[in-house]
């Protein structure tokens, strides 16, 4: 029976967890997640957990920061002034924003403080620092 090797296409069905159980993410309601391994398209952990698994096959495995989305990086951290920000926005904590750097890139950020005069926006991953549980199934090797 064919294995999971570098450079294979591959259907996975997963649902992926925070270490407390509380479900982030799944496959299950909807197609599975195609990808082709070694195309640095996934998490570290998440492509190296599925080499060798074979199609039916089910496993766990719990993937850390630092093959997850890394650790909180403090400089993506920033103040940004109630100015800056679009006249018809209230800001509030969680809110999602975007911007666009000089270079045409889209970077995401969320609020994490809102003060009188400015706002702290964080442009870290929301799954930062966090080490992460999933469980996978191939359904096909192509």
């Amino acid at each position: 029976m064919n294995q999971v090797k570098e450079n294979d296409t591959v259907k996975v069905h997963y649902t992926g967890k925070l270490t407390n159980g509380q479900i982030f993410d799944s496959s299950l309601e909807r197609e599975a997640l195609e990808v082709t391994i070694g195309k640095g398209m996934l998490i570290p952990g998440f492509e190296n957990a599925l080499v060798d698994m074979k199609v039916n096959e089910k496993k766990t495995v719990e993937i850390s920061k630092e093959d997850a989305y890394g650790e909180i990086r403090k400089e993506l951290f920033h103040e940004v002034s109630n100015e800056q920000l679009p006249p018809d926005i209230k800001p509030e904590i969680g809110m999602g924003l975007s911007s666009k750097s000089s270079d045409g890139r889209e970077h995401n950020f969320r609020i994490v403080d809102v003060k009188e005069d400015h706002i702290i926006v964080d442009g870290n991953h929301p799954l930062a620092g966090q080490n992460l549980v999933f469980d996978l199934e191939v359904v096909e090797i192509k």
